[in-house]
């Protein structure tokens, strides 16, 4: 059984402008994606324009089973590099020439827009038209309306060839003019490759907010949205935080807050329009939000059942873990990323204490816990990730909920896990450590017989530099990182742990950071496997006053700020949030 709610039907012929929303990834992806929903109905509010799904690996429309090829613009929506590859598999399938230098006016004019495309633009160039930089509300309509005044569609055109001559077909063969596009800020057009400025919405009363989602119908789980149909609630846009391994904290400043009788509006209409309770909280840093009680409680006393993909530590209280609880919340995941020490140079001072508070509060009340893990960050040593292997087995055995430290060799000291001797003289070291191995045989025990309160899993990713973010200038070492998962496969058996494979970190690293040379791999890599080899040999180093490929996109934050904050990093300097502490003149609020 497969059924749509909510979707929006037009009659394609009636319609000046078809436009393909093209999602390179899987319909559960697709759909779990609010930036998704909000282009569709945002586009399909224009009446001159229709806009319709083609979700990978189909080349077909979800609304009406049209061809990408019959569309005037095909958009693809880049939110993961690993996608590039879905977009050119897509193009081919779709008998669309991959490269926009072999292609006409007659063909469909290629654009794209998300974080991928808004950060660097290059690695795609040679086969995308116009790249949107930055959010799609402060764009779109500018490009549709100077779209149609250029009578640029299908159907324009073939009214205009009628006229011409309404006897004989009218080939046209000629390149379409995208000059005039120059004038929009936010595009980047990969022919005249332009400096192009970043656009966001100045508030987010400005913004498209959701009130009329598609809803999915389906007892096939491989087409169940990963929040399982629930209300998409855009509560903020941009993170302030500064770590300095994320993209979001970075790209999209300004923080944007959504007034919080807004969101219970907004919410109560689309449960109106679907007649889901449930209510899904969206945005970089949902528990930054200033009135985050306020709203999970108001939420619950209207009859919605609240859940959030992540949540920042620092900003979780027991009283907001309640609130979630009472209110439907059965997972709570979080990043604490590393040990102490590493996430002090990556500007995420959180103790040790803190996140197991976090921990603590989550187990007794009940909630299932996920814990995203980093690996490869600057100055990480061996002795750091056999320290941060002991953290893990900590809070892994917090599940029973018993007392935090695994036993007398593993405690919190200093905010950070050190291993300490169990006796207080050398003539009882042997005593001790012979009680110590039976304490630890019995404590195992203890615990294979005890039913864990709640589940706790880990996931541990490499960390992967990225462009406008202070590790744009660091590389990415795959022998070191398939060492240090050998190590924590071994050292972690028994834990619900998964870990993503170094090579595709690799592969992930050269889409993210690679210029437009990268293109002709890619394209490679849809007739023959790319070895793992000469992806390494494509992968970029950068130095600190190298030009980037991506310089002429300005997302509004500085190179200079970035290059301070990538000093830092050696340092452990700590840049405090600007949205409690002072302005860094980082340039977003300029």
């Amino acid at each position: 059984m497969f059924k749509e709610k909510n979707v929006i039907i037009k009659d394609p012929l009636k319609a000046d402008i078809r436009f393909g929303l093209v999602y390179p990834n899987v319909y559960k992806t697709a759909m779990s994606s609010l930036g998704y929903q909000i282009i569709y109905n945002y586009i399909n509010e224009r009446e001159d324009t229709y806009s319709e799904r083609i979700i990978y690996s189909s080349t077909r429309s979800l609304e009406t089973n049209s061809p990408l090829s019959d569309f005037d613009i095909v958009s693809f929506s880049l939110q993961y590099e690993q996608d590039y590859f879905h977009v050119l598999e897509m193009l081919r399938e779709a008998d669309i020439p991959l490269r926009r230098e072999d292609r006409t006016s007659d063909d469909p004019l290629i654009i794209a827009g998300g974080p991928c495309a808004s950060a660097n633009p290059l690695p795609l160039s040679d086969f995308i038209d116009i790249f949107v930089v930055g959010e799609a509300e402060a764009v779109l309509y500018d490009f549709l309306d100077l779209y149609s005044s250029l009578k640029l569609s299908k159907k324009s055109k073939k009214s205009k060839n009628n006229k011409i001559n309404e006897n004989e077909d009218c080939i046209d063969d000629d390149k379409m003019d995208l000059a005039p596009f120059l004038d929009i800020e936010g595009l980047y057009i990969s022919e005249f490759n332009n400096e192009t400025n970043i656009v966001l919405s100045e508030d987010m009363e400005s913004i498209y907010h959701l009130t009329c989602p598609i809803v999915t119908e389906t007892d096939d789980k491989d087409f169940i949205p990963a929040f399982s149909n629930s209300i998409l609630l855009n509560v903020s846009r941009a993170c302030t935080r500064g770590c300095r391994f994320c993209m979001s904290s970075y790209m999209y400043r300004p923080l944007r807050e959504t007034d919080l009788n807004h969101l219970f509006s907004i919410a109560e209409d689309a449960r109106a329009n679907t007649g889901l309770n449930k209510v899904s909280l969206i945005g970089a840093a949902v528990s930054d939000y200033s009135r985050i009680n306020e709203l999970t409680e108001g939420l619950k006393e209207r009859g919605f059942q609240v859940s959030t993909p992540s949540m920042r530590i620092e900003s979780i209280t027991r009283e907001t873990l309640t609130a979630l609880k009472s209110s439907g919340l059965k997972t709570l995941t979080i990043a604490p990323e590393s040990i102490y020490s590493l996430r002090r140079r990556i500007n995420k001072d959180i103790k040790d204490e803190e996140v197991l508070r976090v921990i603590s509060d989550a187990v007794e009340l009940g909630f299932n816990i996920k814990l995203y893990f980093l690996i490869g960050l600057p100055y990480e040593s061996e002795d750091d990730i056999e320290e941060l292997s002991n953290m893990m087995k900590q809070i892994d055995s917090m599940k029973y909920n018993i007392d935090s430290s695994l036993n007398d060799s593993s405690k919190l000291n200093d905010n950070s896990i050190k291993s300490i001797p169990n006796s207080s003289s050398e003539n009882g070291a042997v005593s001790s450590a012979s009680k110590s191995r039976k304490s630890r045989k019995k404590d195992k025990k203890s615990k294979s017989r005890k039913k864990a309160k709640v589940s706790i899993s880990f996931s541990v990713n490499p960390v992967i530099p990225k462009p406008h973010t202070p590790l744009q200038w660091e590389t990415y070492d795959m022998k070191g990182i398939k060492s240090k998962i050998k190590y924590l496969k071994k050292s972690l058996k028994g834990l619900d742990i998964k870990f993503d494979s170094a090579k595709m970190g690799l592969i992930q690293y050269v889409l993210s950071c690679g210029g437009k040379d990268i293109g002709d791999l890619i394209e490679k890599s849809l007739n023959e496997k790319v070895s793992i080899r000469q992806w390494g040999e494509n992968a970029p180093s950068y130095g600190l006053d190298d030009e980037l490929p991506w310089d002429s996109i300005n997302v509004s934050v500085s190179k200079e700020f970035l290059r301070s904050e990538y000093e830092k990093i050696r340092t452990s300097e700590q840049t405090p949030w600007c949205e409690e502490g002072p302005c860094y003149n980082c340039g977003a609020c300029n």
